[in-house]
Parts: C-alpha cells; structure tokens; sequence
C-alpha cells in the first residue's frame, strides 16, 4: 500500500461484525457502569459497580470465557499486516490487553485494596456525571441520579471491608476532601442544578431527599478514613515487575523501564539549556518568566473572547497548513456552572472532558474558571493572570479544545477502525476508561503543542512557557519510572523536582503524590509524543517529497484511542 496516496485501509467492514467484541463491550460496561455514563451507554446509568473481593474474583473467571471467544474468532497473531486490514483482530489485541492490566490492578492490592480516593471519585462523579450530561429525558435522569444516590451507602460501606493494605496518607487527605465536596453538592449543588432544570416540585423534594441519603453516606466515610491510623509503612509504589505489565500490556512498549530512563534522562539536559535560554530571552531569567506571562494577560471584558479568538485562530492554522480532518463539532468555552464552583477544586474536575462517543454533541461545552462582576476586582485580576494568553493557548486551545485532545477525540468518534479505540480514552472518575487509550490520546495532545510551535503559532512568551512543560514532562517521566522501580525514594522524588524543575517544595509534594497513585501514567505523555515524532520521520523517510501532514495525520488519529506503538506497527504495515 502506498502511504503517500492513502490515509488508511478501510477497515470499516470488519469493524461491525464480532460477536466477541460485543461480548467483551457487554462485560466491560456491566463491570464499569460509571465509565458507561461517561461514554453515552444509558443503560447502567442507575448502578455503581462492585468492587467487593468477590465480585472481582467472579470477574477473573469472566475474563477466562471472554478470551476463549476472542481467540476462537481472532486468533492471536503477531503479523502486523493482517493486523493493520483486519479492525476486528486489532480490537482483540486490545482487549486481552486491557483484561490484563485489569486482573494486574486486581492482584497488585495497589488499586481496589488500599486506595480510598478510587472509591470517593467513583462515587461522587457517578453523580456528576448524570449533572454534566442527563439524558435527553431530564425524568429519566434525575430518576437515575435518585437510584445511584441511595446506591452509595452500599458502595461506600463495601470500602472499609475491601481495603486490606496499608493506606497511604496523602490519598486518604484526598479522599476526604472529596467526601467533604461530595457532602457539599448533595447538600446545596443539587438544588442548584434542580434550579437549572424544569422539573416538578415532587421530584425535586424526592431528588433531594435521595441527596441526603448520599451526604450521610459521605459523612460516615469520611469519619472512618479521618479515624484509620496513620500506617507509615504504607507503600506507594506498584513495583518494578508490574510496572514492566503497565508499559507492556497498557501501552504496548518493547522497551524495558531502564531503556526508557536512561533516554529521558539524555534529554533533560538539552530541553532545560532549552527552556533557560527562552526564558532569558523573553523575560530576562527563568524566575521573572511567571511574572512575564501572567503580566500578559486578557482583560476581565475580553477574557472568555480570549478562548474563542485563540479556538478560531488554531483551526485557521491548520486549515491553511492543510494539518488534519478537524471535525465538525465546534467548542463552545462557558464558565463552570454554579453548581460546581465550589466542589470543583476539590475534586478531579476537568475544564474538558472528551465527548460522549455513543452521545456525541453538536456543540461540546469546555468548562472554564469564571471571571465576572461576582468577584472582588482583586480576585478577578487574579483569575486573568493565572489564565493568561500563553495559558489560554497552551492548555485551553493547542492541548485541549482545539488541536489536540478535541480533534483526536472527533476522529476516535467518527473515524475510528477500533471500536475499542472510540471509547479507551474517555474521561471517566479518576482516569480515562482503559490504560491502552492513554499513549495516543496524551501523546497526540502534546504532539500538536509541539506542531503549533513548529509552525509559528506560539508567542515567544508561549514558547517559554511550554518549553518549561516539557521540562516538567521528562521530570515527571524519571520519577514516574525510578519511583515505581523502587530505585527512589518519596522524599528523593521530591527533592528532584525541587532541585531540577524548580518546583515549589508544596508543588513537588502533591505532583509525587500524582506519580504515586496511578503508576505507569505520567511516562504515557512523553512515550506517546516521542513516538509519533518518530512514526513521523520513518514514514517521511520511507516516501520522501511525497509524503503529506494530512495523509500522516488521519491515518494515525483514525486507529483511535489505541497505543501509539500499537498505531505505527499497523501504520508502517500499511505502507509496505
């Protein structure tokens, strides 16, 4: 097949047809009913799942069938040509894979077994997700919200018995603040949302009866976690032979942890001389570059104008540099609504979360940070100057609504070969919905970082400033590895980015807190972007004056939210 002439192979056929995927699907939402919210699969949208040591050995045998009817309809093969035309096949790769990391989460005791914030997230935004987006019956979805409320007293009083381990102490902090926010919203942020939605007066004295059912059950969780000793020797780390299963199984990397370490830490170097000599440059040294850019800032009228301008400037961008299919589903930026102003900063609330894939929008909402005539003017000018120009098009724009994770996230909808690569990476309580979505989805969001700067569309304030991201993210990457190897300690992690990034001391405490809790994640970053670096500079090699962004582009973004690795095994397969 030739790469130059052709985006993809068309896979759609096989896609529809496997008995197997459907089954595994099945299994995968009736175990994640949260997960299926978020994904727009109605149907467990009342339930909470299971986390109990039972359930999740029954699971374990439910694992064993589902691999028989994979392997009975797609053989496992290593022929990434049969592979690449055969999306059936792909999927169920895909599926043994994340059956893997699964049973590895179960058996590690480091997930399920010690980590109370998993618990308080799922809880709380099996609710939250009903209040971002009810179904088109808002009957049906206050109806679902009342049913998972009185549901959380039983899920949260499964916590106490399932936790066997040694609970670290920052992720009890953080699982009651969220019981704390969790109270807050059944008690107030409700009503609010109730306020926001025309329903009668009887269902609205039913939902908030059904609220405090769930407050009461928050309250009492949290009275247990603040009443559990503090356990020093509780380990936060996952282990060196796991930590291989995550990159192996989850992002579909040969390489070993080490190999990655030492080509991380030949990096570092170059990208820190890097960022020092832009911040010299646009601000006179890297500690006046903060003042720099939150000096540069919109005004409070023009701040959520800022949003739409720079949207609007980055789709010019591509269109006239011919980068990518965009898509057809516009972002509209809005401030956080009332009702999650105050619980949002306690919790893992995103501005952007990816589309619905099996509900998707004709205009996706991208939450912001309210900046209005409620606020003292102190507090306003606070909000523009953390949310500056640089900021706005860095995180907001290039990575999130535009670019990056918005039009990666339309192609994984629209276009995907892989049914499971529509929904791996779904924004979900704590995390995406499977490990395997993480490589493509992060790696594509700071490649177009890296693609808007390559083509001129960063400010030299910007291009500072996320050059010091990329500092940030290889640092994050070592610790992420030598952390879970066991090569270092907390304390030492912390030290690092002190010492290297420059981190503030609280700072470089809560990011070692980030690497501790979900492992293997913090590398997904850079492993993805570094790769399709290289996937890109392979295939160009291979066609030379003939190949095209475009062509590269949608073909990549077309496999979905699946490993990069995986992705340009089967891309250098089309283009034999």
């Amino acid at each position: 097949m030739d790469f130059a002439s052709a985006g993809a192979c068309d896979c759609s056929g096989s896609r529809a047809l496997s008995a197997s995927i459907d089954r595994f699907i099945e299994q995968y939402f009736f175990r994640h009913p949260v997960n299926a919210t978020f994904t727009g699969m109605r149907l467990h949208d009342h339930e909470l799942p299971d986390w109990t040591r039972e359930a999740r050995d029954d699971e374990l045998e439910e694992f064993d069938a589902l691999t028989i009817a994979l392997d009975d309809e797609h053989p496992p093969t290593e022929d990434w040509r049969q592979l690449a035309q055969d999306a059936g096949a792909v999927d169920a790769l895909l599926a043994r894979a994340n059956m893997d990391i699964r049973q590895l989460e179960f058996e590690s005791r480091f997930f399920h077994d010690k980590n109370p914030a998993l618990w308080t997230g799922e809880a709380i935004f099996s609710i939250i997700a009903l209040m971002l987006r009810p179904p088109a019956s808002i009957t049906d979805g206050v109806a679902s919200m009342a049913m998972r409320m009185h549901e959380i007293p039983r899920f949260l009083a499964d916590m106490p018995g399932t936790i066997t381990e040694p609970m670290p102490a920052p992720w009890v902090a953080r699982a009651v603040r969220e019981c704390q926010a969790a109270s807050r919203l059944m008690r107030s942020g409700v009503s609010r949302w109730l306020a926001d939605h025309p329903i009668d007066a009887d269902t609205v004295v039913w939902l908030q009866e059904a609220a405090e059912v769930a407050a009461l059950a928050f309250d009492e969780a949290r009275q247990w976690l603040e009443a559990q000793p503090e356990a020093p020797d509780a380990s936060m780390v996952i282990g060196a032979d796991a930590y291989a299963v995550l990159l192996a199984r989850g992002h579909f990397c040969t390489e070993t942890p080490g190999d990655l370490l030492d080509r991380v830490l030949a990096e570092l170097p170059e990208a820190q001389a890097r960022f020092a000599a832009l911040a010299d440059e646009v601000a006179g040294g890297p500690d006046a570059l903060a003042a720099a850019l939150a000096a540069d800032h919109p005004s409070v009228e023009g701040y959520l104008q800022a949003y739409r301008d720079q949207w609007v400037a980055c789709r010019r961008l591509a269109d006239s540099h011919d980068l990518v299919e965009w898509g057809d589903l516009p972002v509209q930026y809005t401030p956080f609504p009332a009702w999650a102003r105050d619980i949002a900063p306690d919790l893992y609330f995103l501005f952007y979360r990816s589309p619905a894939p099996y509900e998707p929008p004709t205009e996706h909402a991208y939450l912001v940070t309210p900046v209005d005539a409620t606020l003292a003017p102190e507090e306003q000018a606070r909000r523009v100057q953390l949310w500056n120009h640089s900021a706005i098009t860095l995180n907001h724009v290039v990575h999130h609504g535009a670019l990056g994770h918005h039009v990666q996230n339309w192609h994984a909808i629209h276009r995907s070969t892989s049914r499971l690569g529509t929904i791996a990476a779904v924004d979900c309580a704590s995390r995406i919905g499977m490990f395997q979505g993480g490589t493509m989805a992060e790696g594509w969001a700071c490649y177009a970082t890296e693609l808007a700067d390559e083509l001129g569309f960063l400010t030299p304030l910007a291009q500072a400033s996320e050059q010091q991201s990329r500092v940030r993210m290889l640092a994050r990457v070592i610790v992420d590895i030598r952390l879970h190897t066991g090569a270092w300690s907390i304390h030492e992690a912390e030290a690092f980015y002190v010492q290297e990034v420059g981190m503030p001391r609280a700072a470089a405490i809560g990011e070692v807190v980030k690497n501790t809790m979900f492992p293997g994640t913090a590398v997904m970053y850079w492993l993805g972007t570094q790769r399709i670096l290289q996937l890109r500079a392979d295939l160009q090699s291979r066609v030379g004056a003939a190949f095209s962004l475009r062509r590269f582009h949608d073909a990549l973004l077309r496999r979905g939210s699946i490993p990069v690795p995986l992705a340009a095994h089967l891309l250098l397969a089309e283009s034999l």
